[in-house]
């Protein structure tokens, strides 16, 4: 699952990435590594659905500067852990490193990411997605992708 999702972002297949998720989950990028208090903290993302389907309509469009052209990107997801399990929720941890080519240069991210993964009627589901970036203090630039 987390394979597909990387697979959809990097093929800019975001309107089935959108249908990924549960309607009452939230994208994060926090700015603070340890913190878990996102809704009244710094966060360079803490999207809900509408603010995804939002970010993805920009995107998609070129409405944002940072978005004309579109990166392109190639993610790998790596040692991906299994935290907990509770009812219907599993969360997952994994390591995830983005490479970014815009006009010729390339930029690397990596970072940490939860997902809180629903298992619903339809299959799995994801519910929150919280990315935290080793270099977050100096990450308040353009970002033409969801990570």
């Amino acid at each position: 699952f987390l394979w597909m999702e990387a697979d959809l972002l990097d093929a800019k297949e975001y309107d089935k990435w959108l249908q990924l998720w549960t309607g009452s989950g939230h994208y994060v990028i926090p700015v603070d590594k340890q913190g878990d208090d996102f809704a009244n903290t710094l966060n360079i993302a803490y999207d809900n659905a509408l603010m995804r389907d939002m970010r993805v309509k920009r995107l998609q469009g070129g409405f944002s500067i940072s978005a004309a052209p579109p990166a392109e990107s190639v993610r790998t997801v790596s040692r991906i852990v299994i935290d907990s399990v509770e009812g219907s929720l599993i969360t997952v941890r994994a390591a995830q490193h983005v490479m970014e080519d815009k006009f010729g240069r390339q930029r690397s991210f990596a970072m940490n990411v939860t997902w809180k993964l629903e298992q619903t009627e339809e299959g799995l589901k994801i519910h929150d997605k919280i990315i935290r970036l080793l270099n977050s203090d100096g990450m308040l630039t353009s970002i033409s992708y969801l990570f």
